[in-house]
């Protein structure tokens, strides 16, 4: 089995020779319809990088299947360029959202990744112009190892490659003065589109310190508004996850397009109010009440929970407020006042503005 570009490279194969069909997803059942007998799967250099070996593993026991790995297309992309693997980008967007770039793009950054096809080039230049990167040098890789191997490079605003064969990577050496995505937590408020709900960048850098994201751990985001604090938690790692509960469906799809466009479309939204729409999810490892904070919510929490969740609520209300401090006083944790005031105009002065004070109460339960 294997894609036809490769089973054409054996023309005197004796064997049954089954074309892997597209999407990739529909050949697992018939390689799996083929237990106990000898079966060959054909792919591209090493299977475990980005490759196919990764998916299929999921699917078999460690019996059944042995793999015989080749030079990788990041190896080979890398031999080409000169740039060691241990301080490369590295990335499979051959089935994957352009936007997955979106995290590191900063000026200085290389980047290696396979691509769709060769028109692909041309969205990815599109893109990236798009994204204030412009000046960026792309290098184009089509068919390395082989007897079509070519190496083109050209920068993404003047980009006019109309003949890139498949298959195509790409190597990037970022640069322009789109906005980069900081390390910190508290990206700056205009990344996100939203109608004022939203936590603001100073508060929202609290949280997500109280809340303290850590590899493979999955948040619930109450009131989800923006979707900015999911979204900065799915930031924090690839391998987190995080469900948003919003029941504003004009919010839940700014926040789905929010998450799409900075390159964590795996945040999932629930159109649901809480506590309602907690039923039947997978329990998270943390817990932030942006919005819909009610003694019912907060009861359904401690009776959903296992110990050990880190849960963080914000309060802006004196009635809100009121239920926090309660709560603190019941389960302990840390109750915190967060008062800001940013300097504005006061006719030809400046003069400090303050905003709502927010209380935050953050505890492992």
């Amino acid at each position: 089995m294997g894609a036809a570009r490769h089973l054409a490279l054996l023309p005197g194969l004796r064997a049954e020779r089954v074309t892997w069909p597209v999407p990739f997803a529909e050949g697992i059942p018939q390689l799996l319809a083929c237990r106990g007998k000898r079966v060959v799967m054909l792919a591209s250099g090493d299977p475990f990088w980005f490759g196919a070996g990764t998916v299929l593993a999921r699917h078999l026991t460690p019996e059944e299947w042995r793999a015989f790995p080749g030079p990788s297309v990041f190896s080979l992309a890398a031999a080409r360029m000169g740039w060691g693997l241990e301080s490369t980008l590295c990335l499979g967007l051959h089935a994957a959202p352009l936007a997955r770039l979106r995290p590191h793009l900063a000026p200085g950054m290389r980047a290696l990744f396979t691509l769709r096809d060769g028109g692909a080039v041309a969205e990815l230049a599109a893109y990236l112009v798009a994204e204030g990167f412009g000046t960026t040098e792309m290098t184009v890789l089509e068919a390395l190892g082989g007897p079509r191997e070519r190496v083109r490079t050209i920068r993404a605003e003047a980009c006019d490659l109309g003949d890139v064969q498949h298959p195509v990577a790409c190597a990037l050496s970022v640069d322009g003065d789109g906005a980069v995505l900081t390390r910190a937590s508290g990206q700056a408020d205009d990344l996100f589109a939203h109608d004022g709900q939203i936590t603001k960048r100073p508060v929202r850098a609290l949280a997500l310190s109280a809340l303290a994201p850590r590899a493979g751990e999955l948040l619930w985001d109450i009131g989800a508004g923006s979707g900015s604090i999911g979204i900065e938690w799915l930031l924090s790692d690839p391998a987190t996850q995080a469900i948003g509960f919003e029941a504003d469906p004009d919010r839940a799809a700014r926040a789905r397009a929010n998450a799409a466009r900075l390159g964590v479309e795996r945040l999932q939204i629930i159109e649901a109010r809480a506590p309602e729409g907690l039923e039947g999810q997978p329990l998270p490892d943390a817990v932030f009440i942006g919005g819909g904070l009610s003694q019912t919510l907060l009861e359904r929490l401690y009776a959903l929970l296992p110990a050990g969740t880190r849960l963080v609520a914000h309060a802006v209300t004196l009635e809100s407020e009121a239920l926090l401090a309660q709560a603190h006083a019941n389960r302990g944790g840390s109750l915190l006042r967060i008062e800001l005031a940013q300097a504005q105009p006061i006719g030809r002065l400046r003069g400090w503005k303050a905003a709502y004070p927010v209380v935050q109460w953050s505890v492992v339960l």
